[in-house]
């Protein structure tokens, strides 16, 4: 294993900043040198990474992505290789993908299922979280089994009747059995019942186009049902992650509950910060494009989620990349928005999107490697391996440069996708190199990496007090 130097650039952690060089042995991170320090006559390096002027942070840690997921009769665009591939082109070194539970079969089966796609195949490290639609005595009994894999966090769904949707006994069980084995519930909160019936509705009405997605799906009902998948994990003791926040109601709960000491963390993600429901009013179908669940709110929500960045009330940005091209995927749902594929493609762009926050003077750059790294990795059982830069760490690194200028297209993605959410939108801040256990991925424009190096990760459960 070779040793290498990155040298003159500005460490980034969530704690402060510091000029530093990095000196990296194998797959680890074993020393941090004042610049010019007489210790760095000791290292003898192979190989020296000019960082000047650029700041060094710990590689990415997207814990919510797709990849090869079925839905609505297709699945996710990205493979665990194209997608893993594309994070790492955007500075992401890990991935926390999703097993999914059929109903009637088991969690052990799914998640070898899971891994059978997964392993040898993904670029960068990997994890995996279970999504639980099937509560009942034997899923629950599996979990114990689960979080001695390394799955220490279950998805719930509180949307999707008849497919995904757990009802508040199933969710109270689940959370209870959670508390029991020291694991996360994660929830996708929005009142599935309600929807339903507002989406038939609409049907009815013949408002089919793709806007009328969002407008089934208003923003009160995401905050009813944060609400009480909180006071169900008071109840059971659990502590609770609340999955793609989207919604000034649906923070405004987390934030309350969090004054009051409940064990609640949530994250948003980039759309919720830079695009808007009127992407989905476009002309013809194009706003087809832009339909995922929670859907994109009003503008007037930005600002709400950007100040719960800034001061703590969401702890994460993931980016729930889920892609599906619009031509063959997308446009099933012509004449029915009920039909379109949700999600969307992101995993490439989220730490360049969100240092826009740092640009913008709405977060520290110390906050944007908290939000997309250091916290991500606390939460979810990964650190201190993950998510920071210091001795024993894992070499996971991104050389970012903060005043290069480009504009994102999918002329120039690396997702396996056929358009991009953020098209000809201008970005201050670059990803340049990038290192996942001291193996260099991606440098000055090039992908230098073998396929297939990343490792499954066996998580712990999060400390107990986060």
């Amino acid at each position: 294993m070779s040793r290498i130097l990155i040298s003159g650039g500005t460490v980034v952690a969530a704690t402060g900043s510091f000029p530093a060089d990095v000196a990296i042995d194998g797959e680890r991170i074993v020393s941090l040198f004042e610049p010019g320090s007489t210790l760095l006559g000791h290292f003898n390096a192979d190989r020296v990474i000019d960082a000047t002027g650029k700041l060094v942070v710990p590689g990415g840690v997207d814990v919510h992505t797709h990849m090869e997921m079925p839905s609505a009769g297709t699945v996710s665009a990205d493979t665990f290789e194209t997608g893993t591939l594309a994070a790492a082109w955007g500075g992401t070194t890990t991935i926390v993908d999703f097993a999914g539970q059929a109903r009637g079969s088991g969690l052990r089966q799914a998640w070898e299922a899971e891994m059978a796609k997964a392993e040898g195949r993904c670029v960068i490290d990997f994890g995996l979280h279970m999504i639980v639609s099937d509560v009942n005595d034997s899923s629950l009994a599996e979990m114990d089994g689960m979080v001695q894999e390394g799955v220490t966090s279950f998805k719930l769904f509180m949307a999707y009747p008849g497919v995904l949707y757990s009802d508040d006994g199933q969710i109270l069980r689940a959370m209870q059995k959670a508390a029991q084995c020291a694991a996360t519930i994660m929830m996708h909160a929005e009142n599935g019942i309600a929807i339903d019936v507002l989406v038939s509705q609409a049907l009815q009405r013949n408002e089919r186009d793709p806007k009328y997605h969002a407008s089934s799906r208003p923003s009160i009902l995401e905050g009813e049902a944060t609400h009480r998948a909180i006071v169900l994990a008071q109840v059971a003791g659990a502590p609770l992650y609340i999955v793609h926040l989207s919604a000034a109601e649906a923070l405004a709960e987390v934030v309350a509950a969090r004054d009051a000491g409940a064990l609640v963390h949530a994250e948003t993600c980039p759309q919720y910060l830079f695009l808007s429901a009127g992407s989905l009013d476009q002309p013809g179908f194009e706003g087809a494009k832009f339909v995922c669940s929670p859907p994109l709110r009003g503008s007037s929500h930005h600002e709400d989620l950007w100040r719960g960045l800034a001061g703590g009330d969401l702890s994460v940005v993931a980016t729930d990349h889920c892609p599906f091209c619009f031509k063959g995927q997308k446009e099933v749902g012509r004449g029915d928005f009920s039909r379109i594929p949700n999600g969307l493609p992101g995993v490439e762009h989220r730490m360049e999107l969100i240092y826009q926050g740092v640009v913008e003077g709405r977060i520290s750059q110390e906050r944007w490697v908290e939000l997309t790294s250091t916290a991500p990795a606390r939460l979810f059982g990964m650190y201190p391996a993950k998510g920071v830069i210091q001795p024993g760490a894992d070499a996971d690194l991104v050389v970012f440069d903060p005043t290069t200028v480009h504009t994102v297209s999918a002329a120039s993605h690396h997702m396996a996708v056929d358009y991009s959410c953020y098209e000809g939108l201008d970005l201050t801040g670059r990803v340049e190199t990038v290192l996942s256990r001291g193996r260099v991925l991606v440098e000055r424009g090039a992908f230098v990496g073998a396929l297939g190096g990343g490792r499954y990760l066996k998580r712990a459960a999060p400390p107990a007090h986060l």
